[in-house]
């Protein structure tokens, strides 16, 4: 496994959970394995294909997303291929043929396509697993459904000998039993990696004007000066007003949205990948298929629907794992209109709860990251100092008592009921439901009578966020206490809340008079890479253009930023030690090193 690691992709160890997923799929069992965008995923299914005897059918939605890792896969000396409606007829018969003979070693191929093959082609080739990209696709619960995914459990009956491994970067608890059950896995080995992307920032400025908002996106840019980055935003016309912004400003952007045609979208994508475009302000239709891994910064202009969305997207940058930084505005505006459509969705309540979600994370006062990882089921037991509240720090108390008595009134409901139930038995108020269900009854009916209903609201949200009880929404959005919370409850561990501090939006004329004050903006950490040599890396970045451009691949592709980082501060003089730089393999070794090599010498002796 390791020499296939260092030959092919050049590096010498595996990431956590990477050995332990490829030895199992290695083992033939079915496994389910989530993994933070950027976090390695692709490995797990790409080294078992090299490992393995036959052809590994990689099961991905876009189109973008394939091309990009047929010609990373290619570009490493492995012998990949995209069967999908880009091609013309003729190229994909040459690639059926070549999978017939053996040649390829990992075939990506969409869902429509896979259900189109599966009675010709992949009954004709040795097949040696199934992997199951963006898994999360699949469930009704997660955050992309795709209803040609759900249709993927004919590869378990018509080839039940063959491994299946799902993978996904965002799927909650729900989620992750929906993609078991939909793929008919067989009593899969399920790995969650952890979620804590510590490379990047997190930043959230709330109730921003037009105005305010569009000169902070600009002095955020002009700090990000030359480095690629993306700007979400709710609408098709936003997405073209802030574009239009930027340009007035000098910044080079393009825009990208269901409504353009694919010949525009696909020109945008394609000069965003290949750097010439520094900027693209997109709607979330943009970036799934997208694996440039120096993007540095990502700007929500408005409030995402859900955490996994917003997950997903800030992923998205800092994918090599330097330090990159993520921005969010969001507005009262913004939540009306999002629970507009959630509650104009197919499904309702499973909207609504995911976007109040994702407004606790705006609204909280305690470190962001923690709320992230908990959503993913993850607890940090330290702040992460790399988020605005850590930086600008909230006081807080000892609200122990407060939380017992939360927790002791979800307990002896049987945590059978949700927020507003649980406030009116906190504060005694006398309501149908209350009534009805006996709650007037409880030890713990007007136990926090003294608490206002507004700050009750808060304090649970913040209990929440801290992963004292979980929301679960399959089942009536009841409140569940979690161990943590079982902890807490039984007084064997103290509980810090934070003192509410109300955070009010100013009218114009208040405005006016008084600007309002806004945290500091988070600083841009320096990429340190020791004895680095600047002028010697933007001599590497020219050459690696020139080297991408002849072949029609995104520089990227060629070497990563962090490599010419590595290349610029150890300086390899010789072919050998190109190679033991890590993210090197022997392909790229034996194809670039003497172009590399000849301009760092050029630098060295001089």
């Amino acid at each position: 496994m390791l020499k296939t690691l260092k030959s092919y992709f050049g590096y010498t160890s595996f990431r956590p959970l990477q050995e332990e997923i490829i030895s199992c799929v290695l083992q033939k069992k079915d496994t389910l394995v989530l993994m933070p965008t950027g976090g390695g995923k692709s490995l797990c299914y790409q080294i078992p294909a090299l490992l393995t005897e036959g052809t590994a059918i990689v099961v991905s939605p876009l189109i973008s997303l394939m091309k990009d890792q047929v010609e990373a896969l290619q570009n490493n000396g492995i012998i990949a291929r995209a069967l999908n409606s880009n091609n013309d007829e003729t190229a994909n018969a040459n690639i059926r043929f070549e999978c017939r003979q053996g040649r390829v070693k990992l075939l990506y191929i969409s869902p429509e396509r896979l259900l189109a093959e599966i009675n010709y082609l992949l009954k004709d080739i040795h097949i040696s697993l199934f992997a199951i990209d963006e898994a999360h696709c699949i469930s009704q619960w997660g955050h992309d459904f795709r209803p040609e995914y759900t249709q993927l459990a004919v590869l378990r009956e018509q080839f039940p000998h063959v491994p299946i491994i799902a993978l996904t970067a965002t799927a909650d608890k729900i989620t992750r039993e929906d993609i078991v059950k939909q793929l008919a896995m067989r009593d899969p080995q399920i790995f969650i990696s952890s979620f804590d992307r510590p490379n990047l920032s997190l930043d959230v400025k709330r109730g921003y004007q037009q105005k305010e908002k569009n000169r902070a996106v600009l002095e955020f840019i002009t700090r990000h000066k030359g480095e690629s980055g993306i700007v979400y935003c709710m609408s098709r016309n936003t997405t073209e007003k802030v574009a239009d912004m930027l340009e007035e400003h000098g910044v080079s952007t393009a825009v990208y949205h269901a409504g353009l045609s694919s010949t525009i979208r696909d020109k945008a994508q394609e000069d965003f990948i290949n750097d010439r475009v520094q900027v693209v302000c997109a709607t979330i239709a943009f970036g799934m298929g997208i694996d440039k891994s120096n993007v540095r910064w990502v700007i929500h202009y408005n409030l995402p629907k859900s955490i996994e969305s917003f997950y997903q997207e800030i992923g998205r940058a800092g994918r090599d794992g330097l330090p990159s930084d993520t921005l969010l505005f969001y507005s009262f505006a913004d939540i009306i209109m999002l629970s507009r459509f959630a509650s104009e969705s197919g499904q309702q309540e499973v909207n609504m709860e995911k976007l109040k979600r994702m407004q606790q994370y705006a609204e909280a006062d305690i470190c962001r990251r923690r709320i992230l990882l908990n959503y993913f089921g993850e607890t940090m037991d330290h702040d992460c100092g790399n988020c605005d509240v850590c930086r600008n720090p909230p006081q807080r108390f000892d609200g122990t008592i407060l939380v017992q008595k939360a927790l002791s009134a979800i307990a002896r409901t049987g945590q059978q009921i949700g927020t507003s139930i649980l406030i009116d038995i906190l504060k005694g108020t006398a309501s149908a439901d209350v009534i009805e269900r006996g709650y007037d009854k409880l030890k713990t009916y007007g136990a926090g009578r003294d608490v206002p209903a507004r700050d009750w609201q808060d304090y649970l949200l913040q209990m929440l966020n801290l992963g004292y009880f979980e929301v679960a929404y399959n089942e009536k959005n009841h409140l569940k206490i979690t161990e943590a919370g079982k902890k807490v409850l039984f007084g064997h561990e103290q509980a810090q809340l934070a003192v509410i501090k109300r955070e009010e939006y100013p009218s114009k004329t208040t405005r006016r008079k008084k600007k309002t004050e806004h945290p500091a903006p988070a600083p841009v950490i320096p990429l340190a890479f020791e004895d680095e040599d600047q002028s010697l890396f933007e001599a590497l970045r020219a050459l690696r253009k020139k080297l991408a451009d002849q072949q029609a691949i995104p520089a990227y592709i060629v070497l990563s930023d962090k490599v010419l980082h590595l290349l610029a501060s150890s300086k390899p003089t010789t072919i050998e030690a190109f190679g033991e730089i890590s993210g090197i393999g022997e392909y790229k070794k034996e194809r670039y090193g003497k172009d590399f090599i000849q301009v760092i010498r050029r630098f060295t002796s001089s």
